[in-house]
């Protein structure tokens, strides 16, 4: 597969450019630049700028609202929720998290809660942000029912992601759970798809719900949770966390990210914990433990695996490119404006 290779600048003006030829205002393009760039470098390369082209199009048919105006409010002294008016889901977390953060510090905890958005992206992005302000944090999402509880059985869940980070301090990067409930993550799915390749057995059901290896069908049909029954629990957790507390629609009620011109309005809840009481020695045992379990030959997500130096070139499959540079070229940055 023919690749393209950005630096950071190269990335970063390019994603602009072309969330700026979709339509989106200044504001949720910069959210959206900064969420795409930092998942294509440090999360599965699917929910970067495979992912951003989901974003792009729904920007253009009406799936995100591309002007919205994020409201939040605080019911609780360490609670801040926020209705993200159709946006993208960065955005209003973007807009609350430095009072998120402080929250956090003063009372040791703190909980944010969105409803209303597009779907969130990398959700490890939201708490390797908390991560890198020295929080750890807990992060789940929902989308449009795409999950079967069992093969055979009617669509009932998103693949429901759920995030995990911990700060392993100053010089070291922070360790980063990220995983659906899922048996795979639909963008998976998709990109497979694409690339006219077979998917593993076990991943997902045709629409008559028999098991495929076909990533057409499964397209067309749904996704398996991880697990069976155990994962089908963690779904459900994750929705009564994100949607439950959020106010956000739950997954069997939500639009489609992919097609129409409705926004899925789902749910984000994220918890940010101080990871230990002052001057205590939380982070460095984490750090420790980080170590030796490496030591043994464990995967540590987050802390093992690619480079983390922004130095290191960004990779783009040439298909990939060649849509986000499509709507890329609809921006004149000479008059600021869409052509």
């Amino acid at each position: 597969m023919e690749e393209v290779e950005l630096n950071q600048r190269q990335a970063e003006d390019l994603a602009m450019r072309a969330c700026l030829g979709a339509g989106a205002n200044p504001a949720s393009a910069r959210s959206l630049v900064d969420a795409t760039v930092s998942a294509a470098r440090f999360g599965p390369s699917a929910v970067g700028f495979p992912h951003l082209v989901d974003y792009l199009n729904s920007f253009r048919e009406g799936r995100i609202n591309c002007d919205p105006t994020p409201a939040a409010t605080r019911p609780f002294p360490a609670h801040i929720t926020c209705d993200a008016d159709r946006g993208i889901a960065q955005l209003g977390f973007d807009l609350a998290f430095r009072d998120f953060v402080d929250a956090a510090r003063n009372f040791g905890i703190a909980l944010f809660t969105q409803k209303n958005s597009y779907t969130t992206g990398e959700l490890g992005y939201y708490v390797r942000r908390l991560a890198l302000e020295g929080l750890s944090g807990l992060a789940a999402t929902n989308a449009n029912a795409m999950v079967v509880a069992k093969a055979g059985g009617p669509a009932v869940f998103s693949t429901n992601p759920i995030a995990f980070g911990f700060p392993l301090g100053a010089n070291a990067p922070p360790l980063i759970v990220d995983q659906s409930s899922s048996a795979t993550a639909y963008v998976n799915i998709a990109a497979v798809a694409a690339e006219g390749r077979e998917i593993p057995e076990g991943w997902a059901v045709d629409n008559e719900g028999a098991d495929t290896r076909d990533a057409e069908k499964a397209l067309l049909g749904a996704l398996l949770p991880f697990g069976g029954r155990k994962g089908a629990n963690v779904a459900l957790l994750v929705e009564m966390l994100s949607a439950g507390l959020s106010g956000g629609s739950w997954s069997l009620d939500a639009s489609s990210f992919r097609t129409g011109d409705t926004s899925p309005a789902v749910g984000l809840t994220v918890i940010a914990m101080m990871p230990g009481p002052p001057g205590s020695d939380h982070i460095a045992r984490a750090h420790q433990q980080v170590r030796r379990l490496k030591e043994l030959g464990v995967y540590v997500p987050g802390v093992s695996g690619r480079p983390r130096s922004i130095d290191q070139p960004l990779r783009v499959s040439r298909a990939v490119f060649d849509v986000i540079g499509r709507f890329a070229s609809k921006w004149d940055q000479s008059t600021g404006a869409r052509t």
